[in-house]
């Protein structure tokens, strides 16, 4: 017995197709893949660029800067040299080297001072490019500034400004501060045209040899000692000063005071004198009082109608006497009023 096979009209042909069709669509991404990674170069956010060409009347590094983004480049004719916007820094230390790739390392420098001692300094150096196209065709493109300019230079810079300080300069802070300044206004002045700019330099740390360390130690120790009796010296000038003017002020004191006791005593005695001047006056004046009294008291008892005042006196007199009733009238009565004829009685 025989199977017959069966083929369906326009099966295989759409197949082929199909294949075709997807081979040509990885073709394509393939390929616009790979033209897209050949003829393209990004920036970085953090980066600027200058363009290189090496064909045509145009050939070398173009002036123009490139920003951050996307940027058309032709292989085999020209590239792009891209370079970090960011601050970057120049550490000369042998303790502690940096591991940061924006931070390029060397030994600390062995400065000679003025004097001829040895003093190993660290420094830190920040920088950074601010004319991409000035560093590449000064110096070269990649990171070659940093071997080729800013280590040599930089080196050069620190020996000759802190080796103008003597070994006990190098205590004083404001010096150091003030030396560090100088050499970063001429490393600074030195590449300005090479397109970077140096923001700071700072002397971080600096050892003395063991010999002339220990004999420093021992200077300082002195001078230590000379401020301070020095300063207890004039301590104790102010303090004499100070007991003196308080001396001073204590007498003041007890002079006003004496003067005070003394007007006191003297107020007292005018008060005094004047009550008894006052006193006198007044005795004097009540005795003249007393005096004209009597007199015109004589003087009315010797006028006409004396004796009525003299009776009035006497019955002034016996006011509180004993009364006894006698006749005023007939024979063998009394008139006491009558005093002329009680007199001739009597």
């Amino acid at each position: 017995m025989s199977t017959a096979k069966v083929k369906l009209p326009g099966s295989g042909g759409g197949a082929a197709r199909l294949l075709g069709l997807l081979v040509v669509g990885v073709v394509v991404l393939v390929g616009g893949s790979f033209l897209y990674a050949a003829f393209t170069s990004r920036v970085a956010a953090d980066e600027f660029a200058v363009r290189q060409v090496y064909l045509g009347p145009n050939k070398g590094v173009q002036p123009e800067v490139l920003g951050p983004g996307l940027h058309f480049v032709m292989p085999g004719y020209e590239r792009l040299h891209t370079f970090s916007r960011s601050l970057r820094g120049l550490e000369f230390n042998d303790s502690e080297m940096s591991s940061g790739t924006a931070v390029q390392t060397a030994p600390s420098i062995r400065i000679q001072t003025s004097e001829g001692y040895q003093v190993t300094v660290d420094v830190a150096i920040a920088y950074r490019i601010v004319d991409p196209y000035k560093v590449i065709t000064s110096v070269g493109p990649g990171n070659l500034y940093e071997s080729s300019l800013i280590l040599p230079r930089s080196d050069k810079v620190l020996r000759q400004k802190l080796g103008e300080l003597n070994a006990e300069e190098f205590y004083l802070g404001h010096l150091r501060r003030q030396k560090g300044e100088e050499a970063r206004e001429l490393l600074a002045a030195d590449i300005a045209d090479s397109g970077i700019q140096v923001w700071n330099v700072m002397v971080r740390h600096y050892t003395y040899d063991s010999r002339y360390q220990e004999a420093i130690e021992q200077r300082k120790i002195q001078d230590q000692m000379v401020f301070k009796n020095r300063a207890e010296a004039i301590a104790a000038s102010r303090e004499a000063e100070k007991n003196r003017v308080l001396a001073e002020g204590a007498a003041v004191i007890e002079v006003e005071k004496e003067r005070g006791r003394s007007e006191i005593k003297k107020i007292r005695a005018d008060a005094d004198l004047y009550y008894r001047q006052t006193v006198a006056e007044g005795d004097l004046l009540v005795a003249l009082a007393e005096a004209e009294g009597t007199r015109l008291e004589n003087e009315a008892l010797s006028s006409t109608g004396a004796g009525n005042m003299v009776g009035l006196k006497m019955a002034e007199v016996m006011q509180n006497a004993q009364v006894i009733v006698i006749p005023t009238s007939g024979q063998g009565g009394v008139n006491p009023l009558d005093l002329d004829t009680m007199i001739s009685g009597w």
